[in-house]
C-alpha cells in the first residue's frame, strides 16, 4: 500500500489503510522544509518535538502491527528496550539524523502493511507489553488503536508546526482552513480572545 491512496474505498480494511496512511503522510509533511534544529526542539513544557513524534509512531506500528502478531521487523529500537531511559522514544539524539528516522518510518509501514495484508482483520494476536491474560487483541482493533496513536500525533504536529513558522494545514492538498486570508485569522483570532475574556468577566 502507499501514500497515493486518495479517498477511502469501501471495504473495512481499505477504510482502516487510507485513515492510517493519511495520519502518516500528515506527521512526514510537517517535517517539510524545517531545519535539523526546527525539527528536533522541544517546544512544550513536556519536551513535545517533531521528529520525536515520528520516532515514537514507528515504535509503535513495529510494536502493534509486527511483533503482536508474530511477526517481528527485525529493526533494532534501543530506546524501547528493557532498561531503556523513559521517553527515549520521543525524541531523537543527535546522532540520530532525520533521515534514519524517517526511514525508519517508512520501513515500519511497509511491516505494518504487509501485516495487514496477510492476515484476517480477525486474527488474535498478544501485546507483549501488556499484562498477562489481558494481552488479546485482534488485528482489527490493533490497527485501529495505531490510527488512533497516529491522528492524535498529527494533530500535536499540526500544532507545533504552526507555533514555529505558522504552517498549517490538514495535509497538502486540503488544508481545511477556513480562509488563506491573514487578517481575517487575525480578526477571528481577536473576536475568539474578546469572548474569552467576555465569559471570564461574566464568571467571576
Amino acid at each position: 500500500m502507499t501514500a497515493s491512496r486518495a479517498e477511502p474505498t469501501g471495504t473495512a480494511r481499505q477504510d482502516l489503510l487510507f485513515y492510517l496512511q493519511s495520519a502518516r503522510d500528515a506527521l512526514l509533511w510537517k517535517l517539510e522544509g524545517l531545519t535539523e534544529y526546527d525539527v528536533r526542539r522541544p517546544l512544550t513544557p513536556t519536551g513535545t518535538n517533531l521528529l520525536g513524534l515520528v520516532k515514537h509512531a514507528a515504535g509503535v506500528e513495529l510494536g502493534y502491527l509486527g511483533d503482536t502478531f508474530g511477526r517481528p521487523s527485525g529493526e533494532p529500537l534501543p530506546w524501547l528496550a528493557d532498561g531503556a531511559e523513559p521517553n527515549g522514544d520521543m525524541w531523537a539524539t543527535a546522532d540520530e539524523s532525520r533521515a534514519f528516522v524517517v526511514g525508519l518510518y517508512r520501513r515500519a509501514w511497509a511491516h505494518a502493511d504487509a501485516t495487514i495484508d496477510a492476515l484476517p482483520l480477525e486474527t488474535t494476536g498478544r501485546v507483549p507489553w501488556w499484562p498477562d491474560g489481558k494481552d488479546e487483541v485482534t488485528l482489527h482493533h490493533a490497527v485501529v488503536r495505531v490510527i488512533a496513536d497516529n491522528q492524535r500525533h498529527a494533530g500535536h504536529a499540526d500544532i507545533l508546526r504552526e507555533l514555529m513558522d505558522g504552517t498549517v494545514g490538514m495535509n497538502r492538498s486540503n488544508t481545511a482552513l477556513a480562509s488563506d486570508d491573514p487578517a481575517w485569522w487575525e480578526s477571528y483570532r481577536s473576536r475568539l480572545e474578546r469572548a474569552a475574556r467576555e465569559a471570564a468577566d461574566r464568571d467571576g
